[in-house]
């Protein structure tokens, strides 16, 4: 399978967003599809229809954006992660900053056909990360390498159904790939213990509606459907008893929603809120698959459905300049007795600050800044009292630890309207 490097540079060079090992949002979901709405915390996007690339929220705000208007930007990402902690009670077991930086583009078209109908494409991801702790990390018996790369086109098309109401869907093609590594930190330390990757294509779609209350309030909301996907490799390692198996396993992207409002206080200020959920409840386990074998189970993961609340709001300073500000709120997705190293979910809070430069009546700059907190979160990773489970304990004991961080996001987006 390619190196995320490899990965990255290709998502550069087409325009589509590669991930690295980061904590953004809940799990391995992505937030960062825009510049703009960076600046305000991802607060009210589903009713907000500033450019092009507010069709990746929801759909139905196609109807809102006039001409063809072109959306092209990237969010540079640093990561700055730690775990510390004991393995078998009293070997220390640590890893710094193990989350790498990365810089993720995005790109959009829109095109409004007539006063009804509107059309738009999408290149993007909604999931991504990847987590190196080393072979050296104390606790890897348990896990010390994950990934989920994703990319993701959308064709989208909105209709206005009458002068308040706007609906909008699309078809979404997934191309995603993922691994899982653990290795031996005593009997026979350094071994691979368990090691598999594979990739998969598949289809999904998104629908999004739009209610315009009056000049000044409007109401949105969008569902993305759960991606399902059978990651076609190979396994090795002593859990596998083999140098190279061909193999699978099966990965569910999970289903989301997003409630958004959008208030015109006066010709200046505007307040915006969400609330999000993902369904993230639907991430059990990761199981090998053989052909013609029992299924060997990987690593259990039990997470929970999380949900993220965000309120922003929009100044405008004067016609060229808009200033954007915002702060949310993301819930972990998995409780203490079920975080693990390999992805080490915990609760958020998002700062942003943004502004938008109306450079010429064709071209509008945005940059957005974000600062995230991720709370401090403890994490027990064993397998004692689980038969048939992998049994990593064996080979190096269990781990106690706690995942401490924050990460810096910036971006910039340029948007432009023939």
């Amino acid at each position: 399978m390619k190196t995320n490097k490899s990965l990255l540079s290709l998502a550069v060079a087409c325009g589509l967003m590669s991930a690295s090992a980061s904590v953004n949002a809940a799990g391995f979901q992505l937030a960062e599809y825009s510049a703009t709405g960076l600046g305000r915390a991802y607060a009210g996007e589903a009713a907000m229809a500033d450019n092009a690339s507010s069709q990746w929220r929801n759909p139905a705000l196609l109807t809102y954006l006039e001409g063809t208007q072109v959306s092209v930007g990237a969010i540079y990402v640093d990561p700055n992660i730690d775990i510390t902690g004991t393995s078998d009670g009293s070997i220390p077991a640590s890893s710094s900053d193990f989350a790498h930086d990365a810089v993720i583009p995005n790109f959009y078209v829109s095109h409004k056909y007539n006063d009804k109908f509107a059309l738009g494409f999408a290149l993007g991801t909604n999931y991504g990360m990847e987590t190196d702790l080393g072979k050296d990390f104390a606790g890897a018996n348990h896990g010390n390498e994950a990934s989920i790369i994703s990319m993701e086109a959308n064709l989208n098309a909105a209709y206005q159904l009458t002068n308040a109401v706007s609906i909008g869907g699309g078809l979404r093609f997934v191309q995603a790939e993922g691994s899982f590594g653990a290795v031996a930190t005593a009997t026979l330390p350094g071994a691979t213990l368990k090691y598999m990757e594979g990739d998969d294509t598949a289809f999904a779609w998104q629908m999004g509606t739009v209610w315009q209350i009056n000049d000044t309030n409007r109401v949105g909301f969008t569902y993305k459907s759960e991606v399902d996907l059978t990651l076609e490799g190979h396994a090795k390692g002593l859990g596998f008893m083999s140098n190279y198996k061909p193999g699978s396993m099966n990965l569910a992207l999970p289903a989301t929603a997003e409630l958004a409002t959008y208030h015109q206080l006066n010709e200046k200020v505007a307040i915006h809120t969400s609330i999000n959920w993902t369904d993230w409840s639907s991430f059990k386990e990761l199981v090998a698959d053989f052909p013609n074998e029992p299924s060997v189970s990987i690593k259990e993961e039990n997470w929970e459905d999380n949900y993220r609340f965000a309120i922003g709001s929009t100044y405008q300073y004067n016609n060229k300049l808009q200033l954007r500000t915002g702060v949310a709120y993301d819930t972990s997705a998995v409780s203490e007795e079920h975080r693990t190293a390999t992805i080490p979910e915990t609760d958020r809070l998002w700062l942003s600050i943004g502004a938008g430069y109306q450079w010429s009546e064709q071209l509008t700059l945005d940059a957005g800044f974000t600062y995230i907190i991720a709370k401090d979160a403890k994490m027990h990773e064993s397998d004692l009292g689980k038969p048939g489970k992998p049994g990593a304990d064996a080979f190096g004991g269990a781990f106690e630890g706690e995942v401490s961080g924050s990460i810096w996001l910036i971006g910039v987006q340029a948007n432009y309207k023939f």
